[in-house]
């Protein structure tokens, strides 16, 4: 069973994942979803409702493709909406990461300063 800050974690980077993957290139559902199971294990189930919520915020749009072994494949491409809030999840995500790493060093001992634990229940 994952964890629940680590899903908590997925859950608020996802959407900003899928906007820089669309960054690069127009793409389908469940080929997003397979490249962020690669990348941060997420269930594909997790990629249909994002980007229908996605959709209806304007930060993608659809466009059908059609398919020689199926029906019409629904493509995503990123909008202006969209590479707008990518800018700025980016730079909210850049802030707030750096602040965490801030904060993990300053309360984390060095290998050079760092003194064995004592444990006070054998003394």
């Amino acid at each position: 069973m994952p964890d629940p800050i680590e899903t908590q974690l997925k859950k608020g980077v996802l959407g900003l994942c899928v906007l820089a993957l669309l960054s690069r290139g127009d793409s389908y559902a469940y080929e997003i979803a397979s490249q962020l199971t690669h990348a941060v294990d997420m269930g594909e189930g997790t990629i249909y409702p994002l980007m229908r919520r996605m959709q209806g915020d304007g930060l993608v749009s659809t466009y059908l493709v059609e398919s020689t072994s199926g029906p019409p494949r629904k493509y995503y491409r990123i909008t202006g909406s969209g590479r707008d809030s990518l800018a700025q999840q980016l730079d909210e995500w850049r802030a707030f990461t750096a602040a965490v790493e801030r904060v993990i060093d300053r309360a984390l001992p060095t290998a050079d300063t760092a003194e064995p634990m004592e444990d006070k229940h054998d003394a």
